[in-house]
């Protein structure tokens, strides 16, 4: 599980990236947590029907451990076209997210950001790796290892369900009552 020759790392922890304002974050302030990572874009036909349902699983979870990170994206359809900034402030003022936005980002091709292609080449489909559109999710578990890849129309709240096929346990919630501990 982890990297692939053209991607090193083996966790998310080992990564960087950049909040909506530029300043980087260190992804390693995340080990320990269950996180929910998503590609998201105001312009898109599924985004009402994801930003409510993402709060709605961060409300529940985050005290018990999830954390879920946004990053906007432009490659579909430019249906992302604002600054990360305006993203920000967008789902903070029509869905009241309290989630982070990170700074845009490229899912695809060789500009992919590296923790995008970390996360691709940990989980992939029966269609290969790419990412199909906005809204593509991708579980991780507390120590930073993909266990859960789920397309656009898949509700973040039916995650929560799902069993996991890497350890035959039930999503989310076990994971995150784990930290509890």
């Amino acid at each position: 599980m982890g990297g692939s020759s053209s991607v090193p790392q083996k966790s998310i922890h080992e990564f960087a990236v950049k909040d909506s304002k530029g300043k980087e974050v260190d992804l390693s302030v995340y080990k320990g947590k269950v996180v929910l990572i998503v590609n998201v874009a105001s312009k898109c036909g599924f985004t009402n029907a994801n930003y409510p349902k993402l709060n709605e699983l961060y409300k529940k979870y985050n005290s018990k451990g999830l954390e879920i990170l946004a990053f906007p994206c432009n490659q579909f359809l430019k249906q992302e076209p604002e600054s990360s900034e305006k993203v920000e402030e967008f789902a903070c003022t029509r869905f009241n997210t309290e989630f982070p936005i990170f700074n845009k980002v490229r899912v695809n091709g060789p500009n992919a950001a590296p923790v995008y292609k970390f996360l691709k080449a940990s989980k992939g489909t029966i269609f290969g790796s790419s990412i199909k559109w906005n809204f593509t999710k991708f579980l991780v578990d507390k120590e930073g290892q993909v266990i859960g890849r789920y397309g656009t129309a898949t509700s973040p709240l039916s995650i929560e369900g799902r069993r996991s096929t890497r350890r035959g346990q039930r999503l989310i919630a076990p994971i995150c009552a784990a930290s509890q501990v």
